[in-house]
């Protein structure tokens, strides 16, 4: 048994947890894994050990204990049993951290990403008009603002930069 693990174990590397990763994606907004939010930390393997470091968006983000089951299941799911996942909150989570390809898979979605270098010229997702305007600083998570479009007149979504 100890000789097929350290088999299984031989094939388990940073690239392949992350590959795994690539595939939860955040219950709160589906077309984005954690990995393209930046949530994900470090992935450390010791020996046949594996550590997922993850942060939070928000401290108190309520999607995180299923982001962490989401995690533990994929993990399982593709064999690695022994494993643990350290959440941890400093440095904070920044927008940042959030993948090009993160960014772009927001817009496609309907949430207009984080513009940190002008974060007074959100861009409408839906018609690309800058002509916008904050309606609430709070969306429809802790994590967005609420703005809508002059021009086309839609409500939409803004991933807040932090």
């Amino acid at each position: 048994m100890s000789e097929e693990r350290t088999n299984t174990n031989q094939l388990i590397n940073q690239s392949t947890i992350y590959q795994i990763l690539e595939n939860v994606t955040d219950p709160e907004i589906p077309v984005i894994s954690v990995t393209d939010l930046g949530i994900v930390r470090d992935v450390l393997i010791t020996d046949d050990f594996v550590e997922v470091i993850i942060t939070p968006t928000y401290s108190g983000c309520p999607a995180m204990l299923e982001i962490e089951k989401d995690i533990h299941n994929a993990l399982k799911k593709e064999g690695i049993d022994h494993f643990k996942i350290t959440t941890v909150l400093s440095p904070a989570w920044t927008t940042e951290w959030m993948t090009e390809e993160g960014k772009q898979k927001l817009k496609a979605y309907g949430i207009a990403p984080p513009n940190p270098t002008n974060p007074e010229d959100i861009e409408c997702p839906q018609c690309g008009s800058k002509n916008t305007q904050l309606l609430s600083e709070f969306g429809s998570t802790a994590c967005k603002s609420l703005f809508k479009c002059n021009d086309c007149l839609e409500p939409f979504d803004y991933f807040k930069c932090h």
